[in-house]
């Protein structure tokens, strides 16, 4: 039917039917049927978008840089957004005017407002080292702004990929970072000579306190084997004394036993004197010739004939003639063998 026509979108689209001037249908990947010489479409594309930006700034000490990074968004409330913008299409989902693209470029003015403000209060080595700070600051700038609350915008990220300093300023720089790490570099050189002169004189130091830690201990050695044999000697010494003490000690109790047996032989032999002398007593007077005959008792013949014969040669001046048979004196011999 003429005038009628059929669309569809993908469910990347917020979707708001228009009909004679009022919401007749509104939401997120639609498709219908309408009436084109009484209606409106309008699509607003909800997924997330980015784009980059480069701005030309001045720091506080009046140094150019230009700064480099990128935007993300996403339209959080599209009907707050289609008041705003028009983002009506045709039949063939072709936008009517391009209003969709003041969106970057009303985030561009908010971003490089904040990065102007920011970039203003730095010096160009603060502006250098300090991204993390100026992304930071720009992304809570563009947050609280008015135009992107007024649009309905939700501002995802913002990255600032880098500072950098015009060609002479930047050939400055590195000259004075070179010659800064140079002398770094040179001060890390003579530390470390330092540290090993300092590591090499204290493993000298070490050695000789090691070496008089041996010779300390060697005297000590020396001193405790010093020490030691003498009280060994003075344990010998002790020992002979003692030694020599108990042979003292020892021939004193001989010499005392000895005087002792001495003491009792004496008076044994003076015991044994005076018993005999006691025996002997009644003996002394007798003629030695009764004592010959006392001891024989008579018993043996040829004893009495010795005798006899002693007499007899002791009386040889007085015999004139001694006849002696032969056969007394074979008796005699006889009794002898």
């Amino acid at each position: 039917m003429l005038g009628i026509n059929y669309i569809k979108f993908d469910s990347m689209n917020y979707v708001i039917h228009y009909q004679g001037g009022k919401i007749k249908k509104e939401g997120r990947g639609l498709s219908f049927f309408y009436f084109s010489p009484n209606s409106s479409i309008v699509s607003i594309p909800v997924q997330s978008n980015d784009f980059q930006f480069v701005f030309n700034e001045t720091t506080k000490d009046y140094q150019e840089v230009t700064l480099q990074g990128q935007v993300t968004y996403k339209i959080q409330n599209p009907k707050q957004l289609a008041e705003t913008l028009d983002f009506t299409v045709n039949k063939k989902k072709q936008y009517l005017k391009n209003d969709h693209e003041k969106i970057q470029q009303r985030i561009i003015n908010e971003a490089q407002t904040a990065s102007a403000s920011i970039i203003q209060r730095l010096s160009l080595k603060e502006a250098l080292r300090k991204l993390e700070d100026i992304e930071s600051e720009i992304f809570e700038s563009i947050q609280k702004s008015k135009t992107v609350q007024m649009l309905g915008l939700e501002i995802l990220s913002v990255n600032v990929l880098g500072v950098t300093p015009n060609p002479e300023m930047a050939r400055a720089l590195e000259a004075q970072m070179r010659e800064s790490l140079q002398k770094e570099a040179d001060q890390a050189i003579y530390e470390r000579r330092n540290f090993a002169v300092e590591q090499e004189r204290m493993i000298k130091e070490s050695e000789l306190n090691t070496e008089i830690a041996v010779e300390e201990k060697q005297k000590q050695i020396v001193e405790k084997k010093m020490e030691t044999d003498v009280v060994k000697q003075q344990n010998e010494q002790k020992l002979k004394e003692m030694e020599m003490t108990s042979n003292i000690t020892l021939e004193e109790q001989k010499k005392e036993l000895i005087d002792v047996q001495v003491t009792n032989e004496k008076k044994e032999a003076d015991m044994n004197e005076y018993v005999l002398n006691a025996r002997l007593k009644p003996y002394k007077e007798l003629d030695w010739k009764t004592l010959m005959a006392i001891s024989n008792n008579g018993n043996d013949p040829s004893n009495n004939i010795a005798l006899a014969f002693r007499e007899l040669a002791e009386n040889a001046d007085k015999i004139g003639n001694l006849n002696i048979s032969p056969e007394l004196l074979g008796a005699i011999v006889n009794s002898k063998s």
